[in-house]
């Protein structure tokens, strides 16, 4: 599936190639407004690209009686952006050593509106292949942007920074959930409101182009193939304690993350709540987990990366047991418990690109970051199913969550078991 993107990566380096002036545009770190209008520029990639993915789920019902098939097989359509994902993610150490992260950036765009294109087609096989590119260009994100940001974000900042660029993804998913419904009724269909989404990334793509043609590219000298760099680079994170405690941090954390986004809606209306009761909670945890993502970006800048994902571990797994008693629970209450599960379960995201960018050696962040976010696409493709197995089993939602928060209380214990071993290593 990368394929696609390393021949647009091919392209691009060529083209990059001749039009590069070999001049380096405002990389500094004591730029404040450079490193402003980057984050901005950053935050607003992710926010195009999180609102894409969510893009058909939040349309879901209008979409499936288009294409004549039940609304559950939009369910399919995301299984193909993961999956999508999660291989792009392994080939970026490829794609980063071949590359400048502006050059990447622009495949994104590129493939995000492509993507859209094909899935307003309503053809079946054109939306997957529409859905496969934007897996790619989802996959790809992250490792471009955190070369991107670490080369102008001051060590003593990057936590904060990183989480407000993460900010962008309940960002995107509130677009997609509150804004695509309303624009399909008022435009009078749905592939106008998904084209819609496309306007982003096209309005990104001039400062993108620009930025990529005055950046100098990598050296294509050591650059490896694909699959050879992918296998490279996993074997790097094996090797290093503290990038092996983060890749199975992802892993736990992103199957927590969406097993509480994916089911905790259902399960108040499971328990009696009404549809748009539990839809206002549902959009109540996803803001908490904005401004979670910020908050603890600024806590972890000062007590250190591995220490406050411990806490969001432990803290996010006695939520998750405590919706055991969902039911008998009051409702302000369960409301108080499920938007602090939401600030813990989806907040942790930006201390830990962070943390990555903090750990990889100088020169292999974005490498590093693909290499490790393929155990978090794992986590998103596995939890929510394992949930919906155990749901199949057991008949209730409640002892999921309270199973789930299995995963919060193992990453707590290896996030403080990290902290504590880097503190003896660092005295």
């Amino acid at each position: 599936m990368s394929i696609v993107a390393c021949t647009i990566a091919e392209g691009m380096l060529l083209f990059h190639s001749i039009m590069t002036t070999g001049t380096d545009f405002g990389e500094a770190k004591s730029n404040p407004t450079h490193l402003w209008l980057t984050l901005g520029r950053m935050t607003g990639v992710q926010i195009a690209a999180s609102a894409s993915v969510l893009g058909l789920t939040a349309l879901a019902p209008i979409v499936a009686e288009t294409l004549g098939v039940g609304a559950y097989w939009i369910g399919y359509q995301v299984s193909f952006i993961y999956f999508a994902g999660l291989f792009a993610s392994l080939s970026a150490g490829s794609l980063v050593q071949r590359l400048s992260g502006e050059a990447i950036i622009l495949v994104e765009l590129i493939l995000l509106i492509a993507g859209l294109l094909l899935l307003v087609t309503a053809a079946p096989a054109l939306m997957i292949l529409g859905s496969i590119l934007l897996g790619i260009a989802y996959g790809i994100n992250n490792p471009a942007s955190s070369i991107i940001l670490h080369k102008v974000t001051p060590d003593s900042r990057r936590s904060l920074i990183f989480s407000l660029k993460q900010s962008g993804v309940p960002l995107g998913a509130v677009v997609a959930n509150v804004v695509l419904p309303a624009l399909a009724l008022w435009l009078g269909g749905w592939q106008a409101a998904i084209l819609m989404l496309a306007i982003l990334p096209l309005l990104l793509l001039p400062a993108t182009f620009r930025r990529m043609i005055r950046a100098n590219p990598p050296s294509r000298s050591a650059s490896k193939g694909v699959f050879a760099t992918a296998i490279a680079e996993q074997q790097a994170v094996l090797r290093d304690p503290s990038l092996r405690t983060l890749a199975a941090l992802g892993c736990l954390f992103s199957a927590m993350q969406l097993t509480v986004t994916a089911f905790a809606v259902v399960s108040l209306v499971d328990i009696g709540w009404s549809i748009p009761a539990a839809g206002l909670l549902g959009a109540a945890l996803q803001i908490a987990g904005a401004t979670g993502r910020v908050g603890w970006g600024v806590v972890a800048d000062r007590w250190g990366p591995f220490r406050v994902l411990s806490m969001l571990g432990f803290v996010g797994g006695t939520l998750s047991c405590a919706l055991y008693f969902q039911p008998a629970l009051p409702v302000p209450v369960l409301s108080l418990i499920m938007i602090c599960l939401g600030a813990c379960a989806s907040g942790w995201n930006g201390v830990f690109l962070a943390a990555i960018a903090r750990t990889a050696e100088p020169g292999r962040v974005g490498a590093a970051t693909g290499a490790i976010l393929s155990y978090t696409f794992v986590g998103v493709i596995v939890g929510p199913s394992v949930f919906a197995l155990i749901f199949h089993i057991l008949g209730s939602y409640q002892l999921c969550f309270a199973v789930f928060s299995i995963p919060g209380f193992l990453g707590g214990i290896l996030g403080v078991r990290r902290h504590l071993k880097n503190k003896i290593v660092r005295t």
